[in-house]
């Protein structure tokens, strides 16, 4: 789940983040109808990341000039077109959600913008990536963008560095958590297992990692 789009950035006010977004960031037409036709009909239209971090997403996707992509929770698909337009040519985003009813949303988006590039695949996050180590993608994935469940961000990072190349990316979203990660007294799971998952990263020294202060936090994992 993405921090509301109003409090993108922790401390970045509303006047700053109308100043990014009049600047640096520019969405197609499709990601605007996503994300007004989220926020319009759904409740938990907070799970979208913002224009923002979208924009991040993208363009430290496109340094890596990525052929393969993998993405962990698709919600109604906005976060996919971000990371659909950083593919090389006749490269492959492979876009796994659990809910049935958000991936057929997010594919009739993608329809009609005409990204044929995105697999979907249906079913737990784990489920999709062990798909992918079966048909020999270990060790061939350029980026791999995680934006699920937070209690299972340890085996996607798990299987994340098994599926990266070296060189590799891997982006956790919401690993900021509203401020909560800082707050001793808050246990609930989700808050204990992104405290672990930054802090296994930072152990790992079969990678880089750095906790950006980007949307609800992102954690970029470079596999060395």
């Amino acid at each position: 789940m993405a921090a509301k789009f109003e409090t993108d950035g922790l401390n970045l006010t509303r006047g700053l983040l109308n100043y990014i977004l009049d600047t640096t960031v520019q969405e197609s037409p499709t990601q605007i109808q996503i994300r007004e036709e989220t926020a319009a009909t759904l409740s938990n239209a907070r799970m979208m990341i913002s224009p923002v971090q979208g924009s991040v997403v993208r363009f430290l996707a496109r340094m890596l000039r990525p052929s393969r992509v993998v993405e962990v929770g698709v919600f109604t698909g906005y976060s996919a077109t971000w990371l659909a337009d950083a593919l090389d040519e006749g490269g492959t985003l492979v876009a796994c959600e659990l809910n049935q009813e958000y991936l057929d949303k997010a594919r009739a988006y993608w329809a009609q913008a005409g990204l044929t590039q995105i697999r979907g695949i249906l079913g737990p996050g784990q489920d999709g990536l062990q798909t992918l180590l079966d048909e020999g993608w270990a060790g061939t994935v350029d980026v791999m963008f995680v934006d699920a469940d937070k209690t299972g961000y340890d085996t996607y990072y798990t299987m994340g560095c098994e599926l990266l190349r070296p060189g590799g990316l891997m982006l956790f979203d919401n690993t900021l958590w509203g401020g909560s990660v800082a707050d001793p007294s808050d246990t609930e799971p989700s808050t204990e297992a992104l405290r672990a998952i930054s802090r296994r990263a930072a152990a790992d020294d079969r990678v880089d990692a750095a906790l950006l202060s980007v949307g609800d936090g992102l954690l970029a994992v470079l596999k060395k």
